[in-house]
């Protein structure tokens, strides 16, 4: 597995990606098309033979002195085998800014386990954050020398 930085070029694959990985919560095109070339974002792909297997986009908020994690998504497949880790490790390294947050499902237990591991404390709550009006988890981590 390598990650590369992802291009407009990967929007197809992208596409598939957020709809294997968050079906009801896949981004539209639009949104997906921003993110792939929005300045001062930090877009990255995991791939593996070839393929899109995971993709991350961080968000900078200078006004907030914190990036965002936008997005983070390893397919199915591809799963519990390091990929998000590296993914979160890779945009946490690129980020100029000190923090780093992000927003998770409460109920998705797998990943907010792989955040807290990885340093990420709750923070907030936003109620009714998900189109299915499930609440979303904000978790944020200091990132070391930054």
């Amino acid at each position: 597995m390598e990650i590369q930085t992802a291009s407009i070029r990967d929007l197809g694959a992208l596409h598939r990606l957020e709809h294997a990985c968050f079906e009801k919560d896949a981004w539209p095109l639009l949104d997906l098309i921003a993110v792939l070339t929005w300045p001062d974002v930090v877009r990255l792909k995991a791939v593996e033979n070839g393929e899109l297997v995971g993709f991350v986009a961080g968000d900078p908020r200078p006004s907030e002195d914190a990036s965002w994690v936008a997005t983070i998504g390893v397919d199915p497949r591809y799963q519990r085998r390091g990929i998000g880790r590296a993914l979160l490790h890779a945009c946490e390294e690129k980020t100029k800014l000190p923090r780093m947050k992000l927003t998770v499902r409460m109920s998705n237990e797998p990943a907010i386990s792989l955040y807290e591991k990885e340093g990420y404390r709750s923070v907030d709550i936003w109620k009714r954050y998900y189109n299915d009006g499930e609440d979303g988890l904000v978790m944020e981590k200091r990132l070391q020398g930054k």
